[in-house]
């Protein structure tokens, strides 16, 4: 008869791992360390059993962990204590040394009395092993294999712990300490309250200053102006603590819905159901946010889905334009080739792919992630361009645009794949770029890697690396090098590159920064002297735009801000698929959160049947594939039908669902 006890973590009814030993006789205790297969469950109960646990000692033994391909699995000495687990190596059988006879320790597993012995003589003389591996258990969860009786694995946000024990009774009783030390030492939930000193409780006193100057005999008007100076710096400080203040208690607001929305969708957290025992699906709140960050490392963050408080107030088929802020330097290299100079042309076309990348400095949210068939057009006369974007697949994600300019062409496809790593988000642009001038003359390239760094801790930052090479089709080609930064890197966005004719010949070489300028100097040398010296030989291609005087939640440019604005008359004139007529997005924008997420969620129900109207064989409306490996190519006809208002074939992705959809999705 198997007896029934609690488990510890909430109180999950289990089969007890004791009736799961495999007949090994229980240990006795060797010296004055005690050795036990589990910690009792009476002590895990009630507050002072709570705290004579707390105080009874610590967990170890010898488990084996997984390494690499080439080594295999590595014995390992662990220690849990005070709710974090270290490891180190087990150089020689004396260096066991980890813990004094003194030590109140429970040991797992068949560790011999002559190690331990040595362990004992050996602890006066020898210096404790250092720990290779420490894991927090508040930020942790674990569960056993199920293909591997001994085996069983530790998550981590950024990492994954395999671990192996000699018995099936061992992994028991490891799982076990590892529940009761989370209970012992849980994480605070991310509902409690977090302190933040506010910007507005922050204050400066000028009195000392100034009474230390007059009283070194200097004149009132310098004791001023020596006030002024301390005031000025104090209100630059001070707006700086002020955007760090906002900054992470959005991001603590985020993580309360991750949470929210985590438990919401019935996601449980991790568990462990200790040996072979059943549990329910009743949830452990406090880790149910480190529980999704796990799940969600080195998946695609197109099909996670996140709150609103993650996204920026517009979508990827806008932020497809942003690319086209500076279509001036086509235009320029448009006339370059029509009077003959073919290098300018080529440098221009440099100089536009990497101003591509200088709205992103400091562009932190994601855009929002569009419907299938959502749309999203651009009018600027006034640069002499035109612009259409269109989602024509939703796995993969991929979104096809086109423009027209002044004697140009520009269009591509992009299949945006981005994965988070935990404290890092990779997007992987996949595509290809086309660039055709009126002459016949075709450039072609795809976008480099980029990656937004610290997103759980630390400040954030966005950074673009790797190489880009530019194919021309007749004299001249680029190849530019985005130099990936380094954490002591103290010139970041950093981009070099050159220019080649056909033979292979540099014709000049190119260099700057991807968020500021870029230079150019003619031939195969390479200028030394710094682009601010009025000697260098460096000319300028390219410098970006000043931003914005009053810089904004999400840190938009001023050309990113006209993106989803609704000038009078345009919302008749527009199709029922374009990106500003999108309600959570245009909620956001008005800072109406509650509004945004519920119209989000909303509408990623919608989302989840694209996949089936895919398979069923939807086509889009204005792109169409040439070919199996060719991009999307504009089929036209888009702005005929806006001249004429005429969207009877567009559907009202944004709506309300019908019956009918509603059958089809449950």
């Amino acid at each position: 008869m198997r007896v029934k006890e609690l488990h510890p973590l909430c109180c999950i009814t289990l089969e007890s791992p004791h009736a799961l030993d495999d007949n090994k006789p229980p240990p006795q205790p060797v010296t004055n360390l005690t050795r036990s297969r589990s910690l009792p469950a009476t002590s895990l109960t009630g507050g002072s059993n709570r705290r004579s646990l707390a105080s009874a000692g610590s967990v170890a033994g010898i488990l084996y962990k997984w390494t690499n391909f080439s080594k295999g699995w590595r014995s390992r000495y662990f220690l849990l204590r005070d709710g974090i687990l270290s490891y180190s190596k087990i150089r020689r059988p004396e260096n066991l040394n980890l813990l004094s006879s003194s030590d109140d320790v429970r040991l797992i597993g068949n560790i011999s009395a002559d190690r331990l012995s040595r362990m004992d003589s050996c602890s006066g003389r020898r210096k404790q092993e250092k720990s290779v591996g420490i894991v927090h258990l508040k930020v942790s969860s674990f569960r056993e294999s199920k293909s591997d009786e001994r085996k069983f694995y530790i998550f981590t946000a950024t990492k994954t712990l395999h671990l192996r024990t000699d018995s099936i009774s061992d992994r028991a009783a490891w799982l076990q300490a590892l529940a009761s030390a989370k209970c012992i030492f849980p994480l605070r939930s991310l509902n409690g309250d977090f302190s933040f000193t506010s910007p507005k409780d922050l204050s400066i006193s000028t009195e000392r200053l100034k009474k230390r100057l007059q009283e070194a005999g200097m004149n009132e008007n310098l004791v001023k102006d020596c006030e002024q100076i301390m005031l000025s710096e104090f209100s630059e400080m001070h707006g700086q603590i002020k955007l760090l203040h906002e900054e992470r208690t959005n991001l603590f607001d985020a993580l309360r819905q991750l949470e929210e929305a985590n438990l919401e969708a019935g996601a449980p957290g991790i568990h462990s159901s200790l040996g072979r025992g059943k549990y329910s699906a009743e949830k452990e709140k406090a880790v149910s946010l480190w529980s999704m960050i796990k799940d969600n490392v080195g998946k695609d963050l197109t099909r996670v889905c996140l709150p609103v408080y993650f996204n920026e107030p517009i979508s990827s088929l806008q932020k497809c334009f942003e690319d086209l802020e500076y279509s001036y330097l086509l235009d320029r290299a448009y006339e370059h080739g029509k009077s003959g100079n073919g290098l300018l042309r080529a440098l221009n076309v440099a100089a536009f792919a990497v101003s591509g990348y200088s709205s992103t400095e400091g562009r932190h949210c994601k855009p929002f992630n569009p419907l299938l068939g959502e749309t999203y057009e651009a009018d600027f006369p006034e640069k002499g361009i035109r612009f259409f974007s269109e989602k024509v697949s939703h796995h993969p994600t991929v979104i096809a645009n086109h423009c027209e300019g002044k004697g140009w062409k520009f269009w591509g496809d992009t299949n945006l794949r981005s994965k988070f790593w935990g404290r890092s988000i990779q997007v992987e642009p996949v595509g290809v770029l086309t660039l055709e001038f009126d002459d016949g003359e075709l450039f072609q390239w795809s976008k480099v890697t980029s990656t937004i760094y610290n997103i759980i801790l630390g400040k954030l930052y966005c950074d673009h690396h790797g190489v880009m090479q530019i194919r021309g089709n007749r004299q001249y080609s680029c190849t530019l090098k985005f130099k990936e930064q380094s954490i002591l890197e103290r010139n970041p966005h950093q981009v070099n590159g050159f220019v080649e004719d056909v033979a292979g010949k540099k014709a000049a070489t190119v260099f700057g920064k991807w968020d500021d300028s870029l230079y150019y100097v003619a031939g195969d040398g390479v200028s030394k002297t710094k682009v601010s010296d009025p000697a260098s030989n460096a000319s300028l291609l390219w410098r970006r735009t000043k931003p914005p005087p009053n810089v904004t939640r999400y840190n938009l440019t001023s050309f990113a801000i006209t993106l989803n604005e609704l000038t009078p008359g345009l919302k008749e004139m527009l199709p029922p698929t374009d990106s500003r007529l999108r309600p959570d997005q245009r909620h956001l924008e008005n800072g109406e959160y509650e509004k945004a997420n519920l119209e989000k969620q909303r509408l990623e129900r919608r989302q989840r049947m694209s996949r089936q109207l895919q398979e069923s064989g939807w086509r889009p409306r204005w792109f169409e594939k040439q070919g199996e490996n060719e991009t999307f190519k504009y089929t036209g006809g888009y702005w005929e039908a806006r001249g004429h208002r005429k969207w009877d074939d567009c559907p009202n992705i944004f709506g309300e669902f019908t019956k009918e959809q509603l059958a089809d999705s449950a």
